[in-house]
């Protein structure tokens, strides 16, 4: 959804967008932007040709009972990812974890000087 956000269209064309990418029709959303006068169609319509098989149907899947938050995962991938950088580190497979532990440590202060 937040690619759908470069599609500078009306509120109204907002919300009919949004609604579709909501129940993962992305033929159908690619249908309605190609005539519309909006500012990023095109570009955002490349992005729905592209991805189109992995954009799933969410509202299929909170009725079903499933979790379809991604924010949290995508949050807590990036603050790893941020811990085991050190500038020219390079690490073996088995050696993350124990990495991973001392710098969690080390950045918030729970390490002994």
């Amino acid at each position: 959804m937040e690619n759908a956000n470069k599609v500078q269209g009306t509120p109204a064309q907002q919300s009919q967008m949004r609604a579709l990418l909501w129940r993962g029709e992305t033929q159908k959303a690619i249908e309605y932007l190609r005539p519309e006068p909006c500012r990023g169609a095109t570009g955002f319509i490349n992005y729905l040709k592209h991805h189109q098989t992995r954009i799933i149907d969410y509202q299929a899947g909170q009725e079903a009972g499933q979790s379809i938050g991604w924010g949290r995962v995508e949050s807590l991938v990036k603050q790893i990812g941020m811990r085991v950088k050190l500038p020219g580190a390079q690490w073996r497979r088995e050696n993350v974890p124990k990495v991973l532990r001392h710098r969690c440590a080390y950045l918030n202060g729970a390490l002994a000087a």
